[in-house]
Order: structure tokens, then C-alpha cells, then sequence
């Protein structure tokens, strides 16, 4: 079977969905046989193999004849393809009214010529700033000072203090750019943020893996970040990015803080508090109301031992409660800017 057009493979972190294994199939095939397949799809069928067949990249003979043994049970050898809007506008001309067709591709190319810093503005803050803070800072700098700038300022706002204006400085300083090294740039942005964090069409694999992490024990979540490290640092870092854990309380706010334990029972924050140094304990302490902080110190104070259960437990339910309370949109768990001095 003869491909359209074949490129050198890359490494696919995931495996094609249903759509994309249609997509890869149809561009396969060539005009004349995926022509006469797609006249039995309707036009919002094409439109959606179309936009997936657009933005395929590279698809191995391997993965081409895996997904025809699916679909088939049986599939030649075949060359690689590159899926791209050429190749699908070539493959629906004369198949769709060309007005049918025009419409189809205006779709697809606003989509696909997206360039990847308008993309990784839609990345997580939190995200971004804590994969720039790995990064030589010359080269968060040029991340930053090419993304949208409100993003770059939520962005910085993440950031230490010190680094925070050193990235300023640099950014004001920064001079032309070899087109190669730009390249490099938006190819590493590309493998590192749309190819692992993709997910425009399901959930996203890193959003769930730190919500279970998030509910797993804390030993055995630092267990499963190390181990993920060791095999895939920088999912790892991205990883940590996306966590949220009962210690992650100090670096909110005043008001975040307020607004949480607020709707916590006072025998919870007892619970919660235990074993805490005096530090992190004064930090929640000062989130209470005044009659809710008197009880709640009384009861530390009275020493009663609590088991190491309860205790987790009541940490997991604050947790738990933030979590939720973010995804409303009632709070923001962004690491705060000024307030955790005695952290640092």
C-alpha cells in the first residue's frame, strides 16, 4: 500500500484514537479509494477526520498496519505518511462541493497553522512557570518574552522574587534569534507541552494522574514521582506541577486559606493540625476566625493522641475540599508571591 507522503518517524507518546486511526487510514489509501469512502460520511463526519487527519503528524508502517489488522485482519507492508492540510484537501477535492470543501479547510488551518506560542498560552501557569524555572534563564526568558504577555505575567507572578527580575532584565535585553535555534526552541516547546499534555479531544492524562496522586497516600505518591522520574524527568516535573497536597496549604494566600478552612469543622483542623511543626501550624492558625483559633489551639494544647489515620484522613479532606473548590473556579491554588517567607 502506497502512502502519499513519507517522512522520517517520530516517537509517538501516545496511541492514535479511534478518528486518527480513520484519519490515517483514509490518507493512506490514496485519493481514489478514500474518495469513494468518504462519499458514505456525512459532512460533520469529514469534517472531524479531516481536522484529526490534518494535524496526524507521523504515523509508522508499524502503527499503519496495526491499525488495518484491527479494522481489516489483514494489511500490506506500507511506507510511512505525514498527515498534513495538503494532503487532506487534495483528498477531498471532488469528493465535497467545492464550497463544502473551502469550508472544511478553513477549519482545519486555523487550527493547524495555530503557531505553538499562541498554544502554550493555553498551558497552566503554574505549569509553565515551574518547567521555566528548570530551564537556563536566558531560555525561559525567550519563552517569555514570545508568549502572549498576560500570560507572561501570570507567569512571572509564579516565580520567585529574584528570579522573577532576572527574567525581566534578561527579556529586555534579549537580541535577535538564529532562525535555527528558534526551531529548536518551538520543537522542544512542541515535544514537551502539546505532545504530553494534549488532550483537546479527552481527558488529559497528566490532569488525571495528579488527581489520583493527589489522593494517594503521601509515601507512596512521592514513591510513584521518584520512580516516574528516574524513567521520565520531565513528565515528572510537569507532574509535580499539576500536584496539590495538605503542605501546598502554606503557599496560598490569606483569603485562599480563609476561604477553605472556613467551611472546614473545627474538629477536622484539630486532626489535620497534629504532628504539624510550629511553623506550618501558626500559618493555618492564622487562616481562623478568632473563636474558631482559640478552640482549635486549646484542643492541640490538651495533647490527646489521635491515629495516624485520622490524622491523614482529615489532611486528605482539606485536600479534597481545595481541590473541588478550584475546580468551581472559587479559588485559585497558585502558589502565593509574598506571604510564605519562612519557607524559603
Amino acid at each position: 500500500m502506497n502512502a502519499n507522503v513519507s517522512v522520517e518517524p517520530q516517537r509517538r507518546l501516545k496511541p492514535l484514537r479511534g478518528i486518527q486511526k480513520v484519519a490515517a487510514l483514509l490518507l493512506a489509501m490514496g485519493k481514489t479509494n478514500a474518495a469513494r469512502l468518504l462519499r458514505h460520511f456525512d459532512q460533520e463526519e469529514i469534517r472531524l477526520i479531516t481536522l484529526n487527519a490534518a494535524q496526524l503528524g507521523s504515523v509508522s508502517a508499524a502503527e499503519l498496519d496495526e491499525i488495518a489488522d484491527e479494522f481489516l485482519g489483514q494489511f500490506a507492508n506500507g511506507a510511512s505518511l505525514f498527515g498534513t492540510a495538503g494532503e487532506v484537501e487534495k483528498m477531498l477535492d471532488g469528493v465535497l462541493p467545492e464550497d463544502a470543501v473551502s469550508e472544511i479547510m478553513a477549519d482545519v488551518l486555523g487550527n493547524s497553522n495555530r503557531s505553538i506560542w499562541d498554544r502554550i498560552a493555553t498551558v497552566s501557569e503554574t505549569v509553565l512557570a515551574n518547567y521555566l524555572t528548570k530551564e537556563h534563564p536566558q531560555t525561559a526568558a525567550l519563552i517569555l518574552s514570545k508568549i502572549r504577555p498576560a500570560s507572561a505575567a501570570k507567569v512571572l507572578g509564579q516565580m520567585p522574587g529574584p528570579l522573577r527580575n532576572q527574567l525581566m532584565r534578561r527579556m529586555l535585553s534579549i537580541k535577535p534569534i538564529v532562525q535555527e535555534i528558534m526551531r529548536d526552541v518551538e520543537k522542544t516547546l512542541h515535544e514537551d507541552f502539546m505532545l504530553n499534555l494534549s488532550g483537546s479531544m479527552e481527558a488529559d492524562s497528566f490532569a488525571r494522574m495528579a488527581d489520583i496522586l493527589n489522593k494517594m497516600e503521601r509515601d507512596h505518591m512521592e514513591e510513584a514521582l521518584e520512580n516516574l522520574n528516574e524513567e521520565r524527568p520531565k513528565s515528572a516535573e510537569l507532574l509535580k506541577g499539576l500536584l496539590f497536597t495538605f503542605d501546598d496549604i502554606t503557599n496560598l494566600n490569606a483569603r485562599t486559606r480563609m476561604a477553605i478552612f472556613d467551611q472546614i469543622s473545627t474538629d477536622s483542623i484539630v486532626l489535620a493540625l497534629k504532628g504539624t511543626s510550629p511553623q506550618f501550624r501558626e500559618v493555618i492558625l492564622s487562616s481562623l476566625t478568632s473563636r474558631t483559633r482559640r478552640i482549635v489551639e486549646f484542643e492541640l494544647n490538651s495533647g490527646e493522641p489521635a491515629s495516624q489515620r485520622d490524622v491523614l484522613e482529615a489532611r486528605r479532606a482539606i485536600t479534597d475540599l481545595a481541590l473541588e473548590m478550584a475546580g468551581r473556579g472559587e479559588i485559585e491554588l497558585n502558589p502565593k508571591q509574598e506571604e510564605s517567607t519562612y519557607f524559603s
